[in-house]
């Protein structure tokens, strides 16, 4: 360890009860392309600004980790993005020295925007380990068996750029085996100032054919969010039935990106299917019309993902047709989910098994006004990285974990953001706070 590393850590360790500065983001889990040809691949090498993050274990005892990483001059107009994944416990995170942030649980992925502690040059990140909080709601046992830190990355937006983005293909009351796209880009700005942008967009078809494209012009207010809301139409939907039919399902080649002076930039690829899971009024399950029988197999991401898509596909083969998490998953889980065809119901990295049916004070944290922020902390990690996939078919409020003031609160919030697929509370037993 040499010896800038030796005096950030020393510096990390004595402000451990400073208050956090870097904020949590939850959205659409995505990272960006600097070119379409990258973006199709799936390959980060020729991006700019994209690191792999790859902590080291210091004092080999668990109890530190430590990753450096370059910025240069590029990064000066841009959010910064970390995104920690498979963390192996609750812990605190610097960024040169100074407390970035904290984070109780051990199974959510995390997105926090770190730019305001970046130095240009050579940056040191420090990972401490440690006991949470709120054990109480992370008490089953449940863990993450992927190598830990698997999957972590650091990236950059220009601070004018797609925040987040909102699309499905459903389909069309007004023509018969057609669909209309329903494409809602949130583009942020965060420079002082007014400033122009061009939107653009296309839509590829399954079989590889290009079905609509377009460029828009918007101008977005200094320190502001504005959604561009496009529709389009759909023809010659594939006969597909989510859940039921063999086979691969056939995924739509959704493509984002920003124009500046006329160059196309911050590409973002995404993949859908056609349809949209539904939670009808007479309370049953439907997808473009057709009712679902759920079919269900509790999962949780143990090897690499060859290995998972031949599981999926096994399970698939086996009558399966709906997965039900255990836990939030890495993201090319739900991606190999969107391509098997399968349904799943995400759940929230809330377990309380110990106490669960115990409502007195002190008992299940789950009747704990105190929980409520947490809860939707951890609702929130597992909803929004979510809630595009074309695989979601509902949302579970944890695990075997109680029923209470927390929970309900825990439903309503979802309920709040989520208006058509179901919300899950396994121990509501007979309460209204679930919808299954």
């Amino acid at each position: 360890m040499n010896m800038k590393t030796a005096l950030l850590l020393a510096a990390a360790l004595s402000a451990l009860n400073a208050a956090a500065q870097a904020p949590r983001v939850f959205r659409t889990q995505f990272t960006t392309y600097d070119t379409r040809e990258d973006a199709l691949a799936a390959n980060h090498k020729n991006t700019l600004k994209y690191r792999s993050v790859e902590p080291r274990d210091i004092y080999g005892d668990g109890s530190a980790f430590v990753f450096e990483f370059e910025t240069d001059a590029l990064w000066g107009d841009s959010n910064a993005y970390l995104h920690i994944e498979n963390p192996g416990s609750a812990y605190t995170l610097f960024i040169n020295g100074h407390l970035a942030a904290e984070s109780e649980d051990d199974l959510s992925p995390a997105d926090f925007m770190i730019s305001d502690l970046l130095l240009n040059g050579r940056n040191v990140a420090a990972i401490f380990p440690r006991q949470s909080r709120t054990p109480q709601i992370q008490n089953s046992g449940k863990k993450s068996e992927l190598p830990r830190f698997s999957g972590s990355y650091i990236f950059g937006q220009r601070k004018l750029h797609i925040e987040d983005f909102a699309a499905r293909i459903l389909p069309d009351s007004a023509e018969a085996g057609a669909g209309r796209l329903y494409l809602d880009v949130v583009v942020a700005n965060n420079f002082n100032y007014e400033e122009p942008v061009s939107i653009g967009y296309d839509i590829t078809s399954p079989s590889g054919k290009l079905i609509d494209y377009a460029v828009r012009e918007m101008t977005v207010a200094g320190h502001s969010l504005d959604t561009l809301r496009i529709t389009a139409p759909i023809y010659n939907i594939p006969a597909y039935k989510w859940g039921v039919s063999s086979g691969e399902a056939p995924l739509y080649s959704l493509m984002l990106y920003i124009k500046r002076n006329g160059r196309p930039e911050e590409y973002i690829p995404f993949k859908t299917g056609y349809g949209i899971t539904r939670f009808t009024a007479d309370g049953k399950l439907s997808r473009a019309g057709n009712e679902v029988n759920i079919i269900s197999h509790r999962y949780a991401v143990k090897s690499d993902r060859k290995a998972v898509r031949n599981e999926l596909a096994t399970l698939k083969k086996q009558g399966i047709n709906t997965i039900i998490t255990e836990f939030p998953q890495p993201a090319w889980f739900y991606e190999e989910c969107d391509r098997a065809g399968l349904f799943v119901f995400d759940r929230a990295a809330i377990n309380a098994v110990e106490e669960r049916d115990n409502r007195n004070q002190g008992g299940t944290p789950s009747n704990d006004p105190a929980m409520v922020e947490e809860y939707r902390n951890r609702i929130n990690a597992m909803y929004f990285r979510m809630r595009n996939r074309s695989s979601a078919a509902g949302f579970v409020l944890g695990g075997e974990t109680g029923n209470g003031y927390a929970m309900y609160k825990a439903y309503q919030y979802l309920k709040s953001l989520e208006k058509e697929r179901p919300v899950i509370c396994d121990d509501a037993r007979g309460e209204w706070n679930t919808d299954l």
